[in-house]
């Protein structure tokens, strides 16, 4: 196939930053997304020129790093996946194709494709946590009852992978979709009793001082999450937070 390549150049995040075209011919359907990219670096580094920075790491969809903005989608045209599952299969040939940075105020872009999420991070240190009694008289978890509902619903929600394609996604650049499923996994949970308050309110405090957007129930987060994470987990956290503020 024959691509053009429109990305999103930036030097640092001083810098004002530019759409910059790029050309590839021979690129195979078969190639992932990422691997198309590898090349297209290949061949700037034979010419002498900067490569282009992007995040990728496992390549198997699991550390959610390799979030790009595709052609106006977070992780390209298809779903259920993330950018680095992507296949180039899923374009023409002679398309032309937009590759952009996740676009939020939360997200500074640090060069290139490459944005900071440490906010993510820190929401996750505000209450992402449970206690674990460490005095040698620790339950095994497999002997907890646990109606078999919650602990789907718990399990879904832990398939989050931080990735941020529903801030991307979201008009507001909201991240109620992370925190819920972050607060849903333990609040579905008799191990996440004990700080259930504290932590909803932390972490949705923290959310707040970040400066993600609120939720306005638009369902793009849903839509566009490669793990599939239910807007169902943001009424759950909005209960919680109801409860915990009571």
């Amino acid at each position: 196939m024959k691509l053009t390549l429109k990305i999103w150049r930036q030097k640092s995040k001083n810098d004002k930053g530019r759409i910059e075209t790029y050309q590839m011919d021979n690129v195979s359907e078969h190639m992932s997304f990422l691997e198309m990219l590898d090349v297209l670096n290949e061949q700037l580094v034979s010419k002498g020129e900067t490569p282009i920075a992007f995040d990728h790491d496992c390549r198997e969809g699991i550390c959610g790093m390799c979030s790009l903005y595709i052609n106006g989608e977070a992780h390209g045209p298809d779903r259920g996946i993330t950018t680095c599952q992507l296949h180039m299969r899923k374009f023409k040939d002679g398309e032309t194709i937009y590759i952009e940075p996740f676009r939020a105020k939360a997200f500074p872009i640090i060069k290139d494709l490459v944005v900071d999420r440490s906010a993510f991070d820190r929401i996750q240190h505000a209450g992402g946590f449970i206690s674990v009694n460490t005095s040698g008289n620790t339950q095994d978890a497999n002997n907890i009852p646990i109606p078999k509902n919650d602990a789907d619903k718990a399990f879904d929600a832990a398939t989050c992978i931080g990735c941020g394609a529903c801030v991307a996604t979201c008009k507001n650049a909201s991240a109620m979709l992370f925190v819920s499923a972050k607060v849903s996994q333990f609040a579905l949970l008799p191990q996440g009793k004990v700080e259930a308050k504290r932590r909803v309110l932390n972490m949705v405090e923290q959310m707040d001082k970040e400066g993600f957007g609120n939720c306005t129930n638009t369902g793009a987060c849903e839509v566009e999450c490669p793990k599939g994470i239910s807007l169902e987990n943001i009424a759950r956290m909005n209960r919680e937070f109801l409860k915990a503020k009571i």
